[in-house]
Parts: C-alpha cells; sequence; structure tokens
C-alpha cells in the first residue's frame, strides 16, 4: 500500500515547484494538497480510519486562515494521525517557529530553497531518509 504525501502549502508557485520536483523524482506517492491552514485542519478531521495514513506531511508555516503551528499543533492531537512524521518546509529562518516547531512535535525543519535545483535536493533528501529509510509506526 503506497501511503499519500499530505502538502500544506498556499504559494501556488511553491506548489508547482515541489509539484515538479516529485515529478522529476518519480514519487510513488500521490499527494494531498491543502492550500491553507482550515483546509487541512478539514482534512486531519475528516480523515477516515480506514484511510492509509500520510507518509509524511509537510507543512508551511506561514499559512492564511490558520497558521502552520496551529495545524501541527491539531495534526499532533489527532488519536490516527498523531505519529505521522511532519517536516516543516518554509521560508521562515526566525528561531521562534524553529523552537514553536520542535517543541509541538515537528520531526523536521527545513528552510525552502528558492533555487530549483537547490530545492531538487532537499526534495531527494526527504524521499530518500522520510519515505525509503525512514521505519515509520504502524498507523
Amino acid at each position: 500500500m503506497i501511503r499519500p504525501i499530505l502538502l500544506v502549502e498556499d504559494n501556488p508557485m511553491d506548489l508547482d515547484l515541489t509539484r515538479r520536483a516529485f515529478t522529476r523524482r518519480r514519487l510513488a506517492n500521490p499527494l494531498l494538497v491543502a492550500r491553507d491552514g482550515a483546509e487541512a485542519i478539514e482534512l486531519i478531521d475528516g480523515w477516515a480510519p480506514e484511510q492509509p495514513a500520510p507518509a509524511i506531511v509537510l507543512l508551511d508555516l506561514k499559512l492564511p486562515k490558520v497558521d502552520g503551528l496551529d495545524v501541527l499543533r491539531h495534526l499532533r492531537a489527532h488519536p490516527g494521525l498523531g505519529a505521522v512524521p511532519v517536516v516543516i518546509l518554509t521560508t521562515s529562518t526566525e528561531d521562534q517557529d524553529v523552537q514553536a516547531a520542535y517543541r509541538l512535535g515537528a520531526n523536521s525543519y527545513i528552510v525552502k530553497p528558492v533555487d530549483f535545483e537547490k530545492f531538487m535536493a532537499v526534495v531527494a533528501q526527504i524521499d530518500l531518509y522520510w519515505l525509503v529509510l525512514n521505519y515509520p509506526p504502524n498507523p
């Protein structure tokens, strides 16, 4: 069973860049997209127990409606999705964001590179570590 990747991203350019990078990497995982924090929380709340949990959540912090830290808090409180690995993928280099993300249970914090080739390298590392090497708990 191939588990989906949940991408929470409001910037259309970053969303397109991520899709292109995943396509170039030939990732088999389906990509589910939430375009703001409220949409992400709706997805989380509507997650059915029989649905496979995401393999990973890629979460931006600077989101409209509900910010990424609140989405992370909500995800960690969900009984069926609380253990899903969460990688913060954001433009914020603010120490308070980094500290808050880890305090709320983020597994990793990555600052998005703006250059496509550097972004491809980040996606390759995410793919290799989180989707190939990492051994997650049974959802």
